[in-house]
């Protein structure tokens, strides 16, 4: 893991167009995601990133998000130690999706049928 990345920082790196770039990695399980997540994330389950690692290969700078930015710690270090994103700029949300909410939106999959995006946890 490079580092710590602020809510902030991240959201204005969305906010210049870095989406190409940028991987923002939720590690939450997919019904948690679906509630609630950051806009142009995508879903790899803690439980699932040993065997789905190798589909961030090639990233330039990838974000893992969690809940309250403990856990998004060690899928960092995880993804960090993948050879396939030896080169990749990674790093963890601190204050996790927990602070995100607090100033931003989150957006919630269509298929969930769920209106409050507020109680993605």
């Amino acid at each position: 893991m490079d580092d710590e990345i602020s809510v902030d920082t991240v959201h204005e790196l969305l906010e210049d167009g870095a989406e190409s770039e940028l991987r923002i990695v939720d590690i939450r399980d997919e019904h948690s995601f679906d509630r609630g997540h950051i806009p142009g994330s995508e879903n790899l389950p803690f439980h699932e990133l040993p065997t789905r690692i190798e589909s961030l290969a090639g990233a330039d700078r990838v974000v893992t998000v969690c809940p309250h930015g403990k856990a998004s710690v060690q899928a960092a270090r995880l993804i960090k130690s993948y050879a396939g994103s030896a080169d990749a700029r990674v790093e963890s949300m601190a204050g996790g999706l927990e602070e995100w909410a607090e100033t931003y939106e989150l957006v919630a999959t269509e298929e969930t049928g769920t209106s409050d995006p507020e109680t993605p946890f």
